[in-house]
């Protein structure tokens, strides 16, 4: 059945669709990130959703209504759990968010869903500390996970280990870090020397390049250089494909730095936009990516009730009241306290499992996928739950 379903705002709109979203089995908590409310979890649980409506950013208005649709997809998915889904517009400002989020617990809220950007959730955040209320946003920025504020937005970290995880499993293991020097390079560069020291990896050498087309062409001969003196068996970008990635994997092989001889592996997904699988230099490239049956399952039904493809990030909205719903359903009134949220069991989202840290982070279910005649083929399947090899 649906649960019973309220809103602050004043556009109402319908919930569809019926699937499990279920935690995936009780099990102790780790460490406690922060405490939490108690709720009546027999009387509908208030829980506050911000998004960035009102913002004079393109694009986040749609962004704002994929979150609330993916929102209200996932409480019509729990049964008879009730969640009492307030919905607020913080215009993708902090200080809007700061204000809003505490006009949300004295509203009532017991938990806290967004925001999307970093600076708006870490002030969400803080504006709550003392009311023992829990965020748990959708930015990816693990700088600002801690204390009450939870990141459910994929990260650098959780990829990072997948994927050196499996280059290590399967004799590739000895990496070579080729990293823009700008901010988001270093994150991960940090990401990738961090996973490859927590397994059983090497990391023979790191290239920074100026993120610029010239850029890109001075690094080229160095990182020949360092594959070649190391006996590299991986290269490990953190470029985009909306950046220097494409350049890359045109002038490497050029220079003789052949994907059959090393192992081309991207921190972030090679399959968006999808033309990127044109490219020669990408194919048997690794990536990785939420479980892909999942994820289109997703999208399939989200299409169905809302009559358009969810946003990329639309589903973060659908995972954080999956874990909410499913932990109110244990029936008990410590259910959305920190030791809750970071039960070691995890949650089923819609990319796979997922389950928060005591840290405030995250660590997602990931597949690993490689590129083979222009088309995604997943080559290490995403794990089904966080009891087997790699967690």
């Amino acid at each position: 059945m649906f649960a019973v379903l309220k809103s602050t705002r004043k556009v109402t709109l319908s919930v569809l669709g019926l699937a499990t979203a279920a935690l995936l089995a009780a099990c102790e908590p780790g460490g406690i990130t922060s405490g939490g409310p108690s709720i009546n979890t027999s009387e509908p649980v208030p829980v506050a959703l911000l998004v960035p409506k009102g913002s004079a950013q393109s694009g986040d208005a749609v962004l704002a209504q994929s979150l609330e649709n993916a929102a209200r997809l996932a409480i019509g998915d729990l049964g008879n759990v009730q969640i009492d889904l307030r919905v607020y517009d913080t215009a993708g400002d902090a200080a809007t968010a700061s204000a809003v989020a505490q006009q949300a617990v004295g509203d009532g809220a017991k938990i806290i869903l967004g925001p999307v950007y970093a600076q708006a959730a870490n002030a969400a955040g803080l504006a709550v500390l003392n009311k023992n209320v829990n965020v748990l946003s959708f930015s990816n920025n693990t700088n600002i996970a801690g204390g009450n504020v939870f990141v459910l937005g994929p990260t650098f970290d959780n990829t990072a280990k997948r994927l050196t995880g499996y280059a290590a499993a399967t004799g590739k293991g000895n990496i070579v870090v080729v990293h823009s020097n700008d901010e988001a390079g270093q994150l991960g560069r940090a990401a990738i020397t961090n996973a490859i020291n927590a397994t059983s990896a090497t990391q023979s050498g790191s290239v920074a390049f100026e993120r610029s087309q010239q850029g890109v062409i001075n690094s080229i001969p160095q990182v020949k250089a360092t594959v070649d003196s190391t006996g590299a068996q991986s290269l490990f970008f953190t470029a985009t494909t909306a950046g220097a990635l494409p350049l890359f994997t045109q002038l490497l092989p050029e220079a003789g730095v052949s994907t059959a001889d090393t192992q081309y592996i991207g921190l972030t997904r090679w399959d968006i936009p999808p033309q990127t699988l044109e490219l020669p230099g990408v194919q048997g490239g690794w990536f990785a990516l939420p479980d892909p049956s999942k994820s289109q399952n997703f999208r399939a039904r989200y299409t169905a009730a809302y009559g358009g493809a969810p946003h990329p990030i639309g589903g973060l909205a659908y995972d954080g009241i999956a874990a909410i719903g499913a932990l109110v359903g244990s029936g008990n009134s410590n259910a959305l306290t920190g030791a809750a949220l970071t039960q070691s069991a995890g949650f089923q989202g819609v990319g796979g499992i997922f389950r928060l840290l005591p840290n405030g982070t995250n660590e997602r279910g990931l597949a690993v996928a490689t590129i083979q005649d222009k088309q995604v083929v997943v080559i290490d399947p995403a794990p089904q739950s966080f009891s087997g090899a790699g967690f």
